[in-house]
């Protein structure tokens, strides 16, 4: 166990490093700890992947991971084929322009008739609308989506810089956004790209500020939409309440059109009522009722009106000002109040997005600041940095108190930025940050001595995630055997370090999503802005282990389209003598310096059932109860009804070779879908 010398390499000053890493003290072995240092900081350890550190040394190799500066050539070779991950917003916006807008320009140019959209002939419909988008060089959202989700299981499944993405993944998790909704799913890949990846070992501060900024987030928790009572008005507001209205979305302005149409039927009916009231020949309790029906009807439609009129006025929002306390900085439990939410919420007015696109949510506020002149806009107090923009006309000016401390009226944008500095320095966000990191890379349950370690790093450092996982990696505690693969891995870790350990050539990244689909992860779609748990509890729910194993015995069975495997070859092309042989030999090579004898033990029965891959797949198709991992493998056992193979005797070559083939991928799915493979 060596020292090392190590560059920092931070923007600020760079200090040297020296790091030693305590493995020998908790009875590991280099190898043994070299595994568990790729168990934790890798999508998965591949073939020679522990020699390879051994011979570079434990601590330099996690020193350079963190770092993430290695070459990725081959990476960056498969990634040419999804160039619109490289997009700016403002490209994303032109180029893919949401469905209704779509509709619209296809109407003004004259290319649909109005009357003709959603009604009629929906193929010849939803055919003409393909063949302007085609004619005007514009894609689908889906494509942008598709892209942007291969490019991250290639990542995890090739980049030389594993920790790298591992934190990309961590940090994109914790600042959670969601495809789910649609205002903001277009900026989602330059979220993880250009506000996430980046900044994922540097100062925690920098990280909270970028997200703060993104239109990404300031769509998904609606601060864009959030508007104080400033003391001076300016002309701004009209462009940007335009764009309020517009990021309302389609669904709520067709609400109000059907609204307002069944409102002036019914006038037309009233109407009509009174004027042929003598013919209709109603009894005066009939015309009372119908009276007082209609209004009620107009009461509820002024009261939806004021509604509307009240959020096109602008209003204060307090989605975010709550969320980067409980979810982003101090936790639930960080000591501030419903008080504080609001007034933090005031802090935030005016932060919001600058103008994207020709035609995109920015369209019209870029006139109305067009009007003001660029070269102006800093002297009336608006911000512009990149895609985000402070607009002073939104801002509440006065006065405001958030966890006891007062912030000074008319400060505009710097009073955001106090927040932002306050809240990524409070004492119960070096808690709640460390112990988030703690259950990610340590256990389910980290031990307090190693929390108090991290959050007295967090602090002492100004918040540099580098040191924290330094402190982390360097105590004891990351070393204990209550720690050894005590995680359960996600289906994303599942599928990612499947491939990894079988040297998988993948073709096509997307089929891979479909499969983490299915096991119980649907990547970049979890709804919530908690992101999806880190406790293995959460994983092990109804169907998911039986869609694992499916999932590892299609993939050895070369049954995922897009995605193959060379089994003989991580044998060196040697041929195991049974199934049992091969079982202890793809045990060892798909999971290093394990004592596997138990495991091994529990999946000999499932070894010799022709039909197991056919079994797996129904079972997994009925979702059943869920089961303890510990028991995984027996009760799977009793289901699928496993029997000792008959062997028929005088096979002549070629059937050997396909049963050889056959057996060989039975064996290595059953490997990843026990229990052991799925901890880490």
């Amino acid at each position: 166990m060596g020292t090392v010398l190590f560059s920092s390499f931070q923007k600020e000053k760079p200090e040297a490093v020296r790091i030693s890493l305590p493995y020998k003290k908790a009875g590991l072995s280099e190898r043994q700890a070299a595994a568990h240092l790729l168990s934790r900081f890798t999508y998965g350890a591949r073939s020679g992947d522990i020699d390879i550190v051994v011979k570079e040394g434990l601590e330099k190799w996690f020193l350079e991971q963190l770092e993430g500066k290695l070459p990725d050539d081959s990476l960056n070779q498969l990634l040419t084929t999804y160039t619109d991950i490289n997009l700016t917003n403002t490209e994303v916006e032109n180029l893919y322009p949401r469905n209704a807008q779509v509709v619209r320009m296809a109407v003004k140019d004259g290319f649909i008739d109005k009357d003709s959209v959603n009604t009629g002939d929906k193929k010849k419909y939803r055919g003409q609308i393909q063949s302007y988008m085609q004619m005007k060089g514009i894609k689908p959202e889906q494509e942008l989506s598709r892209q942007f989700i291969s490019q991250k299981i290639l990542r995890a499944a090739h980049t030389n810089n594993q920790l790298r993405e591992l934190l990309t993944d961590f940090w994109f998790n914790h600042f959670n956004v969601s495809l789910t909704k649609n205002q903001s799913s277009l900026y989602i890949p330059a979220y993880e790209r250009d506000v996430i990846r980046p900044n994922v070992t540097g100062k925690f501060e920098n990280l909270l500020l970028a997200t703060a900024k993104s239109p990404a987030m300031l769509i998904y928790l609606d601060n864009f939409t959030s508007i104080g009572h400033p003391e001076d008005a300016d002309v701004a507001d009209n462009g940007m309440m335009d764009m309020d209205m517009q990021m309302m979305g389609e669904a709520q302005q067709k609400r109000n059109t059907a609204i307002a149409a069944a409102n002036a039927k019914n006038r037309n009916e009233s109407n009509r009522n009174t004027n042929n009231s003598g013919q209709m020949n109603r009894s005066p309790s009939d015309m009372a009722a119908a009276a007082k029906k209609q209004q009620a009807k107009v009461a509820a439609y002024k009261k939806l009106q004021a509604a509307q009129n009240k959020k096109k006025s602008g209003g204060l929002n307090e989605n975010y000002a709550r969320e980067v306390m409980e979810l982003h900085t101090l936790g639930v439990d960080g000591g501030y109040t419903q008080k504080d939410v609001t007034e933090a919420a005031r802090v935030l007015t005016g932060w919001t997005m600058a103008p994207m696109g020709e035609n995109g949510y920015g369209a019209n506020i870029k006139k109305t600041l067009d009007k003001i002149g660029y070269a102006n806009l800093k002297n009336r107090g608006f911000i512009r940095e990149d895609d985000f923009l402070f607009a002073p006309s939104r801002h509440d000016n006065g006065e405001k108190v958030v966890l006891g401390k007062k912030f000074a009226a008319g400060r505009g944008y710097d009073e955001g930025l106090e927040l932002m500095h306050m809240l990524a320095h409070h004492p119960a966000a070096a808690k709640f940050i460390t112990k988030k990191l703690a259950i990610r890379f340590v256990s389910d349950n980290p031990p307090q001595s190693l929390l108090n370690k991290m959050a007295a790093t967090f602090t002492k450092t100004d918040g540099s995630i580098r040191d924290v996982m330094i402190t982390m990696v360097t105590a004891p505690e990351f070393w204990t055997k209550e720690s050894l693969r005590e995680k359960t891995k996600s289906p994303f870790e599942v599928a990612m370090s499947a491939v990894r350990g079988l040297d998988a050539e993948i073709k096509q990244p997307y089929q891979l999503f479909t499969w983490i689909n299915k096991m119980g992860q649907k990547m970049y779609y979890y709804q919530a802005p908690t992101g999806y748990p880190d406790r293995g509890q959460y994983w092990i729910n109804t169907g998911s282990l039986l869609n694992r194993m499916n999932f590892g015995l299609a993939l050895a069975s070369q049954k995922i389209t897009g995605v193959k495997v060379n089994l003989r070859a991580l044998n060196n092309n040697h041929e195991p003598e049974s199934a049992e042989a091969a079982l202890e030999i793809y045990g060892k090579l798909i999971m290093p310096e394990r004592d596997l004898q138990s495991t091994i033990e529990r999946l000999k029965p499932l070894l010799k059932d022709p039909d197991l891959l056919d079994k797996v797949q129904k079972a997994a198709e009925k979702t059943p109860s869920p089961t303890a991992m510990n028991t995984m493998m027996n009760e799977d056992t009793e289901m699928m009804g496993a029997k000792p193979k008959t062997v028929v005797p005088k096979k002549n070559k070629a059937q050997a070779a396909a049963e050889n083939n056959m057996m060989l991928a039975q064996v290595v799915g059953v490997i990843l879908g026990s229990p052991e493979f799925q901890r880490k």
